[in-house]
């Protein structure tokens, strides 16, 4: 199968490296050529720290590497049998990327969303042929993530949700199937987490950021909620949190907190912005 990842940020670049062992040609497009070279660099680099940690063999990278063709040109999407949207979660840019791609696509090519929180559904509607169209969700950083959110909306084909499954199976990850509702699963949960702990350091009752985090990472989670909403990004947390109220028509019982707008207002975005989130910010790697 021929796959085609269009946006090569921080998570389209993720995206590629789970992808990179389906055993699928995989086509990297973006709009610069500086960006493509900068993903493959960093996807050969993961490739590598994943064979060192003993979860893919030598013979799996090399592999991998070679499934990789680059293009600026969205029209080489045109042989995919499916195509991977990753641009930031903008519904706008989203739903113009699907309006292109009607004209340079076949009918039957799938077409899947990363949005976070944005509606499948209202994505979809872009396109002439909504049925070919599946959200793809999985938590970031992608590549450590080993569940995928498949979300289908209310005329999403059964062959279409086939398609992303097998793909999802061939690149050893776990799937769930959900129907387009606001937040899916793991957002839903995630905004319970980080709303409770942002009220538990408001309550006071001698709890800190760092103590909250340490205790439930003693529990047994990977990250503590101040820990993950830094690595996720402060803005982006709360642009998940704005998009779930609104999209449960301002009833969700984890409104935006008002922390997370005064702390996005000042540019403390988290761990990869220059002034830190929660903690200090992590300095850049080349």
């Amino acid at each position: 199968m021929q796959i085609a990842i269009v946006g090569l940020g921080e998570h389209g670049t993720a995206l590629a490296q789970v992808f990179a062992t389906s055993g699928d040609a995989v086509l990297l497009v973006d709009t610069a050529e500086h960006t493509l070279r900068r993903a493959l660099a960093q996807i050969s680099r993961g490739l590598s720290q994943t064979a060192q940690q003993g979860r893919l063999t030598v013979l799996a990278v090399r592999r991998a590497r070679r499934v990789f063709t680059l293009s600026t040109d969205l029209a080489r999407c045109a042989d995919a049998d499916l195509v991977i949207e990753a641009l930031p979660d903008r519904l706008e840019s989203k739903q113009v990327l699907f309006r292109a791609l009607d004209d340079l696509v076949r009918p039957d090519t799938v077409l899947a969303t990363t949005a976070a929180a944005l509606s499948v559904t209202q994505i979809a509607t872009a396109t002439r042929y909504p049925e070919r169209v599946i959200g793809l969700h999985m938590w970031r950083p992608a590549h450590r993530s080993e569940v995928v959110e498949l979300v289908r909306t209310p005329v999403t084909r059964q062959d279409v949700l086939d398609v992303a499954s097998d793909l999802v199976r061939r690149a050893k990850k776990q799937r769930v199937v959900l129907n387009d509702t606001p937040g899916w699963l793991t957002n839903r949960l995630a905004q319970a987490y980080f709303g409770e702990a942002l009220l538990l350091l408001e309550n006071g009752d001698s709890l800190d950021t760092s103590t909250i985090d340490r205790l439930l990472e003693a529990t047994g989670f990977e990250l503590g909620p101040f820990r993950q909403m830094d690595a996720l990004g402060i803005e982006r947390v709360l642009a998940v949190a704005r998009a779930l109220f609104e999209a449960t028509f301002y009833r969700s019982a984890y409104p935006p907190h008002p922390r997370l707008v005064r702390m996005t207002q000042a540019g403390l975005t988290g761990r990869k912005g220059t002034r830190g989130g929660f903690y200090p910010a992590t300095p850049a790697r080349e």
